[in-house]
């Protein structure tokens, strides 16, 4: 889809509010979309409509605004960047990111980007992005993982499967299941983190439980608990929510940090980590076309997986 003419409404997008339907579909942001709606730029078969109208399939959408922003040239191709491809075909693309990988170019990376490397691999992400499918510095991304995280990712090759998925994710059906190490031994064998979070007074980069946050819940069960070389919990962490550095603050916040995570308290020389320990391990979803209900998984990778072989 362009921002400018007309398309039909795809069954993916039937019921969203219009508002919505142009954050997905243009890589605005949702206020620059009701922005949009507001201004009268946005019409329904041929009619201006308000933001909360609510669209049905088959109707003619059209969006008279100029493209989100132009492609950056930090985001060519880049064939060098590492990545597996767990699963693929004409609507997704399911990768394992190794860690140090950052996904999408920011201030601090912008070149050697997971993006950069879906391009490579998959270049009609581009064409869609220059369409206005999505914002260009995020090719089909339908969400993220911090640099240092390894593990799964799912990105969408169509409008209708990025629409599908995003709304998925925001309606928590995208089961996310990762395993992480945790400094100490929990008591309990499972449990919920239920802890709202925002970005911190003190330190802006990084992320707090605050009380005027957004909802944030993790719920935990210990797979394994060790004695040497420290008191250790392994832990299998399922995200209710997906909020910036959810589990990294949570799992800090009841006194169990991210073994490896030294920005939230989880240092540990005992352990020679260089990274948290901390892998996206399961990625569940429904398929944006058959319906069929998904599974991928990705084992530890070999760094994570030697630091617990020294582990008992």
């Amino acid at each position: 889809m362009t921002d400018r003419g007309a398309v039909e409404v795809p069954g993916s997008l039937a019921g969203e509010r219009v508002d919505r339907a142009v954050a997905l579909l243009t890589g605005r942001s949702r206020a620059e979309a009701a922005a949009l709606v507001a201004q009268g730029a946005v019409r329904v078969g041929g009619a201006v409509v308000g933001r909360s109208r609510r669209l049905v399939e088959g109707e003619l959408l059209a969006i008279d605004a100029p493209p989100a922003s132009p492609e950056p040239a930090s985001l060519a191709p880049d064939p060098e960047v590492p990545f597996s491809v767990v699963y693929a075909d004409d609507d997704l693309v399911v990768v394992d990111k190794p860690a140090g990988v950052v996904v999408h170019p920011g201030a601090g990376q912008p070149h050697h980007t997971l993006a950069a490397g879906l391009l490579a691999r998959f270049p009609e992400l581009g064409a869609l992005s220059a369409a206005g499918l999505w914002p260009p510095e995020r090719p089909g991304l339908v969400h993220r993982l911090d640099k240092d995280t390894s593990g799964l990712l799912v990105v969408a090759r169509t409008a209708d499967a990025y629409a599908a998925l995003a709304g998925q994710l925001k309606r928590r059906e995208m089961g996310r299941t990762y395993q992480a190490l945790a400094l100490g031994q929990l008591r309990a064998d499972e449990g919920t983190i239920d802890a709202p979070l925002g970005r911190s007074t003190r330190v802006p980069t990084k992320v707090a439980v605050r009380v005027d946050g957004r909802p944030a819940r993790t719920h935990y069960r210990v797979l394994a608990r060790y004695d040497e070389p420290a008191p250790l919990s392994l832990l299998e962490v399922r995200l209710e929510t997906g909020r910036t550095h959810q589990i990294r603050v949570h799992l800090g916040a009841i006194g169990h940090p991210v073994a490896g995570d030294a920005r939230y308290g989880g240092t540990t020389r005992s352990l020679s980590l260089l990274r948290p320990f901390l892998h996206a391990a399961r990625l569940s979803l429904i398929h944006p076309r058959s319906g069929e209900a998904m599974v991928f998984t990705a084992a530890l990778p070999e760094d994570l997986q030697a630091v617990l072989s020294r582990c008992s």
